[in-house]
């Protein structure tokens, strides 16, 4: 089931996320139901609080690359009650953009790599290095968990800059 995203605005957005205590029939839908939203929206990407469930479970499909240079998309992963640690020194700036914030893209300075622990929708533990734009995608999704978006790791000059895009954004989809 497509579930109603929330929008830059939206309190909940600036909520932390609380641990799944146990994964029932009603997280595993909830996981199920946030692949469908985020690939309905034509996302790579989706924490829960973005569909108004405080919880630390994430989504992505990793962007893929052919052996031409073509990007697909990789199959729906899971991760829930992620821990992220061991961010690397080396960091590339690339730009992103977020289901919460839509049509506004920016350029965002990140550890090209970290290191991940969560659990599948198995209850099966995940421990792993991630590298890459993968990293990027997880490390958004994280930000999320913790109430955190992507544009307040923009300088103050360049908030400034988007604030009446912002401001748009929050009164179309927050009445």
């Amino acid at each position: 089931m497509i579930l109603p995203l929330i929008y830059y605005g939206n309190n909940l957005l600036r909520t932390r996320s609380g641990k799944v205590k146990q994964i029932d029939p009603e997280i595993k839908q909830l996981c199920f139901d946030m692949i469908e939203t985020m690939d309905a929206n034509n996302g790579v990407g989706l924490a829960a609080i973005q569909v108004g469930k405080p919880f630390r479970i994430i989504v992505i499909r990793p962007v893929l690359e052919t052996e031409n240079g073509e990007s697909y998309l990789g199959d729906a992963e899971i991760y829930i009650n992620p821990v992220l640690s061991n961010p690397s020194e080396n960091t590339e700036i690339l730009s992103e953009g977020c289901l919460s914030i839509p049509k506004l893209h920016f350029d965002v300075e990140r550890p090209v790599s970290i290191h991940i622990e969560a659990l599948d929708i198995n209850g099966d533990k995940i421990s792993k290095e991630i590298i890459g734009f993968k990293a990027r995608e997880i490390m958004h999704e994280n930000d999320h968990l913790n109430g955190v978006l992507f544009i307040d790791r923009l300088s103050a000059k360049k908030r400034k800059e988007i604030e009446p895009a912002l401001k748009e954004i929050k009164e179309k989809f927050n009445n």
